[in-house]
């Protein structure tokens, strides 16, 4: 592990963290006061995050038309579909979800995700590695526990899902040559799931122009810069340090929705949050701990 980050890499890991925050935050500020649905408002994050990424491909000095036309061998339909499961999904948990627990719900569940994919390929768990799982599955099954004042089980089903599409978006993406032209692909590809998911919700959609405004704030910024920033962070991180510092992101989150929309942070989900974060932080040392073994045996 690098024993410090760069100046760049420091900067773009800040704004990235604060743009996934900020995703949380603008979703239920949005949805939880009814200025847009669950549907409107994916469609609209999506939409608008397709025309900021096309503008940036415009200023890195290429044609308009070359950024909507070029399929870059990184992007697949397979990823445009997870994102869309991963933007969706999102989007109608946090109608039910407080702020800081549907962050802590998605992060979760992407790690949890990664490291089950990486046992999978073969790569077997340490013993540091399961206990940590354990502890990090143990918050998640602390937070839903009916004698709780929990999240609603729906709402945290689709965050999980979330969660878990957004990590396999996140691997299908890994070692991209070109992130920027790749990820507006991506989400280009999602124009017939937001076609699809328009004619199932049209004759219910609702809207105004503040949860227009939200909607768009979401995909412009928070999701296609907040990604941009992340993709340019990612080079200068190691795989420890990515997954640590995404654990700050509830914490914020959490943070917003007692500022924003005056949420409370319950006990519960104190307890559910220092359950997960030493889980998975447990995984991600003990994940290195195994590499480093690794390198000094081969060296």
């Amino acid at each position: 592990m690098k024993s410090s980050l760069g100046l760049n890499t420091f900067l773009f890991s800040v704004l990235a963290l604060l743009a996934f925050a900020a995703n949380s935050i603008l979703a239920r500020l949005a949805l939880g006061a009814g200025d847009i649905d669950a549907a409107g408002f994916t469609i609209v994050r999506l939409l608008s995050a397709m025309v900021m990424l096309t503008i940036l491909l415009h200023v890195r000095h290429k044609s308009n038309a070359n950024a909507l036309a070029a399929v870059k061998p990184e992007s697949s339909w397979f990823a445009a579909l997870m994102l869309f499961i991963y933007a969706g999904s999102f989007s109608f948990a946090y109608l039910s979800l407080d702020t800081g627990t549907g962050a802590l719900v998605l992060f979760a569940a992407v790690q949890i995700t990664m490291v089950i994919k990486n046992h999978l390929q073969g790569n077997r768990l340490a013993f540091m590695e399961f206990l940590g799982l354990l502890i990090a599955f143990s918050g998640f099954v602390y937070l839903v526990l009916p004698n709780l004042s929990t999240p609603s089980l729906m709402g945290f089903v689709l965050m999980a899902i979330s969660g878990i599409a957004w990590a396999f978006y996140t691997l299908k993406g890994q070692g991209s040559r070109d992130p920027l032209s790749a990820t507006n692909t991506n989400f280009l590809r999602t124009l017939p799931f937001i076609f699809i998911l328009f004619l199932f919700s049209y004759s219910e959609i609702i809207y105004s122009w503040q949860g227009i405004l939200l909607a768009s704030v979401s995909g412009a910024l928070a999701s296609a810069l907040g990604y941009y920033c992340w993709y340019l962070a990612l080079p200068g991180l190691s795989i420890t340090q990515a997954s640590v510092i995404q654990l700050s992101v509830p914490v914020i989150a959490a943070l917003g929705g007692v500022v924003f929309m005056s949420e409370s942070i319950s006990l519960d989900f104190i307890v559910s949050a220092i359950l997960v974060s030493t889980g998975i932080l447990l995984v991600v040392l003990a994940h290195y701990q195994k590499n480093k073994a690794a390198s000094s045996r081969r060296a």
